[in-house]
């Protein structure tokens, strides 16, 4: 089994601050500088689990630092450089509390919610007759807070987020401007690559000067839904299932082994083999959604590889 990088524990010169996020490790230093590490640990259904991926660290990194770089035109973010494959660096930011998740199509989480007989989601309603994997006459806004560490994220509507003084009215305006700006730019970028992207959340925060700006991740496959554009239609006129780019097989394979994240069930066993096929699929994702191939990171000793690129950038930034 190839070498991963489930957790660090860095002492980077001018650190003030660790924080450990589902996948990501957060290194924030000083002048305003964050260290952003995608280690190699899946999360699903807010449960990570208990192996990780080859080279998914590095697949999620790439992606969405080529993702900010085409939508920085658009949207200001919070990126300054990559100095390792598994590494992002740039701002510090005051991070909004709330995930702006924005819908094309009426997929995973919503169309659970219309199966179960919901109409309104997050305040914004959805229309009758509709079945799993149509197109929303207009693409929806459905907004979630962010969990604490451990806690389920939970679906928001845009009159509570302002009610409960969470994001002011004014920044709020913003948030939604840029996530529909966005997601507009995700639809055309999946388009030239033969995908639609079905649906995605984008985090933002606040800059010491207060300017609001992207961060995390952008258009990956942990973070959006992808379709194969050819045969989408063919496929809803028959009701088959869509032929996805995206974590929901992941999701798809523990629905079917019994585990959806609840108190009491047992997450499955992961064989290699299993581990093996996810990071395939996770690079069959990257070449499809950048539309170049990809090159694997030595990963002989990932955690020495990534401090001394750290390191190197440090000393010459």
């Amino acid at each position: 089994m190839s070498n991963t990088i489930t957790s660090t524990n860095y002492n980077f010169p001018g650190q003030t601050n660790v924080y450990k996020g589902k996948v990501r490790e957060v290194y924030s230093l000083e002048n305003e500088l964050l260290v952003m590490i995608a280690t190699d640990r899946l999360s699903a259904f807010d449960v990570i689990m208990p192996k990780g991926i080859p080279y998914k660290g590095q697949i999620l990194n790439q992606i969405a630092t080529k993702m900010m770089k085409a939508t920085e035109d658009l949207v200001p973010n919070w990126l300054t450089a990559t100095p390792d494959p598994n590494v992002a660096v740039g701002k510090k930011c005051e991070p909004f509390k709330v995930e702006m998740v924005i819908r094309g199509y009426l997929s995973g989480h919503a169309a659970r919610e219309y199966k179960a007989g919901k109409r309104l989601l997050c305040g914004v309603p959805m229309p009758e007759g509709m079945k799993e994997n149509d197109k929303f006459p207009e693409p929806i806004i459905t907004p979630a807070t962010k969990a604490e560490k451990g806690d389920h994220d939970e679906d928001i509507s845009r009159e509570d987020i302002l009610k409960r003084g969470i994001v002011t009215e004014a920044d709020y305006v913003i948030l939604e401007k840029y996530t529909r700006a966005l997601f507009q730019r995700g639809t055309e970028i999946a388009a030239d690559r033969g995908l639609i992207l079905v649906d995605t959340k984008y985090e933002f925060g606040k800059t010491a000067s207060g300017e609001i700006v992207l961060i995390d991740e952008i258009h990956t496959p942990d973070s959006s839904r992808y379709f194969y554009a050819e045969g989408y239609q063919e496929r809803q006129d028959k009701d088959e299932s869509q032929k996805q780019l995206s974590k929901e097989f992941v999701r798809q394979w523990l629905i079917s082994n019994g585990f959806q994240g609840l108190e009491g069930q047992q997450i499955p066993e992961m064989t290699d083999a299993y581990v093996e096929s996810v990071s395939e699929r996770y690079i069959e994702l990257y070449e499809n959604i950048t539309g170049e191939k990809f090159i694997k990171a030595d990963i002989d000793d990932i955690d020495e590889r990534i401090e001394q690129n750290v390191l190197n950038f440090l000393g010459n930034s």
